[in-house]
């Protein structure tokens, strides 16, 4: 019985499968941008396209149900916004409300961490203190202004505990969340290996929780920038949220305009920075889990 052999022939590659990856129709190379600057490209675009729309809106006056005809178009905000960058007036606003943002969300970030982690880890702390907790957070902070501007000798200080009020539930509640989520054999472990509790609480609970922790420190964030300036405009007398009322107040269309464009930039820029001490401090974890 003959045993009939194959040999095998390599075969002609196509020109087609022998395309270069980098080629486009195999005419050229592909345009491939940058990992980074094609990010900027993908959020810049759809910002052009919107300041292209209210161009266009405000250009011809359109007036469907929503009246574009009252508001400023972007050459008369561009034009508010100039003014403003040579006032010293409007550089104190920002300090003002920057600094509210960084004492009210700091407290914020140190007591919801801490009534957290003692929710999060005992009973009796849950019992006594979780549904104080959920019966305030249910409150807008905007509504314990009254209350703020009566409790406290100075305006500042009521406005910083607004902010704080309003930063402190989303940091609190994500903390106890993320630290009941933790596995308990990461905790039964440490014990068989003679961990005390301080060790525990400081070497497994506390960083198995930072991203749940950082999670609802950027949702805070942004509660604060809402409060803070919703406070500035009822109480502030400085203020990037008092500047804003008031050029609405001396009927300065451009300029309020300009107030919300920099609260817009300011609480991007705020979130942006949370995120990046987020993803430093999370480097231990597998990408795919933070």
């Amino acid at each position: 019985m003959t045993t009939s052999t194959r040999t095998l022939v390599p075969q002609p590659v196509s020109a087609t499968s022998a395309r270069p990856a980098g080629r486009i129709g195999g005419r050229g190379p592909a345009l491939r941008l940058p990992p980074r600057l094609g990010s900027a490209v993908l959020a810049v675009v759809p910002l052009l396209a919107l300041l292209v729309l209210w161009q266009l809106l405000t250009a011809n006056h359109v007036v469907l149900w929503l009246r574009f005809d009252k508001i400023p178009a972007p050459a008369d905000v561009l034009e508010s916004f100039r003014t403003q960058l040579g006032s010293p007036d409007y550089y104190r606003n920002l300090l003002s409300s920057t600094r509210r943002i960084l004492l009210g969300f700091g407290l914020a970030t140190i007591a919801g961490v801490l009534v957290g982690m003692m929710v999060g880890r005992s009973v009796v702390a849950a019992r006594l203190i979780r549904p104080v907790i959920e019966v305030a957070r249910s409150i807008p902070a905007i509504a314990v202004v009254p209350l703020a501007i009566l409790l406290f000798p100075t305006g500042e200080q009521g406005i910083v505990f607004i902010t704080f009020f309003a930063a402190f539930f989303p940091v609190a509640v994500s903390t106890i969340h993320a630290v009941q989520a933790l596995p308990r054999v990461w905790e039964e472990a440490a014990r068989t290996l003679g961990a005390r509790r301080i060790d525990i609480l400081l070497r497994i609970a506390l960083p198995g929780a930072l991203p749940g922790i950082f999670s609802g420190l950027s949702v805070a964030m942004g509660v604060a920038w809402i409060c803070v300036i919703s406070a500035e405009m009822i109480s502030g007398q400085f203020g990037i949220g008092y500047f804003t009322w008031q050029s609405y107040g001396l009927l300065d269309y451009p300029s309020v305009v300009v107030g919300m464009l920099t609260i817009g930039a300011l609480g991007w820029a705020t979130s942006a920075l949370v995120e990046l001490a987020g993803r430093r401090v999370n480097r231990w974890l597998p990408r795919a889990a933070r």
